[in-house]
């Protein structure tokens, strides 16, 4: 689900109000009435359609700002055909609108080919009626924002090639990010994005950027976990030739980068006590001086940070300052693990599976119902960067055109009654370190005391291994 909302646009748009547009479509009349005594009293102008022609046909004559349709319209089929050959028409006539599928026959492998078709969520028969309301909402109030802002920025975007990120989110513990981010992407405020490694807080942080006054400027990201803390202020506000033994030329610093943009600190927490006291000068008066520069230079910038620390804790135990931390979490967004969102694991794989067929030019037609089943119970201590990665190795290992389980190579991780003489260094070295997550709950720090490593030293393996 694109999650690129913008509440300016929203405020604009209720203050220029136009009742939402909503096309129902359903070839038994019973529900077109039930789904419009519920939306009208909602404030929407529903439109129904009893057949797939008459989808087409509507969307031909007008638009509108979200499309609710069944999967099945002949009374005696049930595999979903039907509904998915119309999304794919819908898309070829509007790529965003946003379309909500429903079938009273729903199974896991037909909602993972609706979202691979574009479909921005999958209700079952019968609905509940505040999730259905809830996900319609949502999904209209992203797609005008998403129209604004594209409508501002298009000429800017084209220019530089960039595009807004998707948050694939329907999981109730992802709606309160998607409201979060609804309201305050628009804003100059600081954000702290918490979570575990991997949860996808640089996403998070790109949607925040992108919906901002300063999307047309720099996104500078830094990973202050991978900084040494002898060349920390050199990159942060650059430094001047001669300011010390290798500054032989002048070298602007991440700040001045994104003067007047967005600097993200992704692993905030792994500042040093001695530079966050430089930071925090820089927050409080936007103003920094290059090392071993005495002139005072003015910046603008938004600042984003991201940790799966607790910074409270840190704070507690005196390796964080508590005023650096006021300044960071003006707003704090927190993104739950991916054992704790598993429904989006069958949308998130489809998603990933789309990207990496057309990357390595191999036709894949699906996810093996068995393959869904082992991914929805794995533990995913790296939660969705290790899937993203297992959905990609797959691809490449796959010998049809559906994933398979043996695909995905997770019995690795339990592979601890495997000989050990038989594997090799790295391997063994791969399962200790998805072990000490896993007991980590993906903890980071945790896994790396665990292991004996810095911080610093884990991320560094577990990038190598793909965790």
């Amino acid at each position: 689900m694109a999650t690129t909302s913008q509440l300016g646009g929203v405020q604009n748009d209720v203050l220029n109000k136009q009742v939402p547009r909503v096309l129902i479509a359903d070839d038994q009349p019973h529900i077109l009435d039930a789904l419009e005594l519920l939306l009208e009293p909602e404030g929407y102008q529903v439109e129904k359609a009893r057949s797939p022609m008459m989808v087409l046909e509507a969307l031909q004559v007008g638009s509108f700002d979200a499309l609710l349709v069944d999967l099945n319209y002949t009374r005696d089929t049930t595999s979903g055909k039907e509904g998915l050959d119309l999304l794919t028409q819908i898309k070829a006539l509007d790529s965003h609108v946003p379309v909500i599928v429903m079938t009273a026959w729903a199974n896991v492998e037909v909602a993972v080919e609706a979202m691979r078709r574009g479909a921005r969520d999958f209700i079952p028969k019968p609905w509940d009626n505040a999730r259905l309301l809830t996900i319609l909402r949502t999904q209209i109030d992203l797609h005008n924002a998403v129209k604004r802002a594209y409508r501002l920025e298009a000429e800017n975007r084209m220019l530089r090639g960039q595009n807004l990120p998707d948050l694939i989110a329907t999981a109730s513990s992802m709606q309160p990010v998607l409201s979060t981010i609804t309201r305050i992407g628009p804003s100059d405020a600081n954000v702290l994005i918490t979570g575990e490694h991997g949860t996808g807080k640089e996403i998070v942080a790109q949607m925040l950027h992108g919906l901002s006054q300063r999307a047309t400027r720099s996104l500078v990201a830094v990973n202050t976990g991978a900084l040494p803390e002898g060349t920390f202020e050199s990159e942060l506000f650059g430094h001047v030739k001669g300011a010390f033994t290798d500054a032989r030329t002048e070298r602007i610093g991440r700040f001045e980068l994104a003067d007047g943009g967005t600097l993200f600190l992704d692993e905030i927490a792994n500042v040093p006590m001695r530079q966050q006291a430089k930071l925090l000068r820089v927050l409080e008066t936007g103003e920094m001086e290059r090392v071993g520069s005495s002139k005072t230079r003015r910046i603008s910038v938004r600042l984003l940070s991201a940790t799966n620390a607790d910074l409270h804790v840190e704070v507690e135990q005196g390796r964080f300052r508590g005023d650096l931390l006021f300044r960071l979490n003006t707003v704090e967004i927190h993104l739950p693990p991916l054992r704790d969102r598993r429904e989006d694991i069958p949308l998130l794989a489809a998603h990933f599976l789309n990207r990496y067929a057309s990357r390595y030019r191999k036709q894949m037609e699906g996810i093996d119902p068995a393959a869904l089943q082992v991914m929805l119970q794995h533990p995913w201590p790296g939660n969705v960067r290790e899937l993203d990665h297992t959905i990609e190795r797959a691809v490449l290992m796959a010998r049809g055109t559906r994933i398979e389980a043996s695909d995905l190579g997770l019995n690795q991780a339990r592979a601890s009654s495997q000989a050990l003489e038989d594997m090799s260094l790295e391997s063994v070295e791969s399962i200790l370190i998805r072990k000490a997550l896993t007991r980590a709950n993906g903890n980071v720090s945790q896994a790396a005391e665990a292991l004996g490593l810095s911080r610093g030293a884990l991320y560094r393996r577990m990038e190598k291994y793909g965790i």
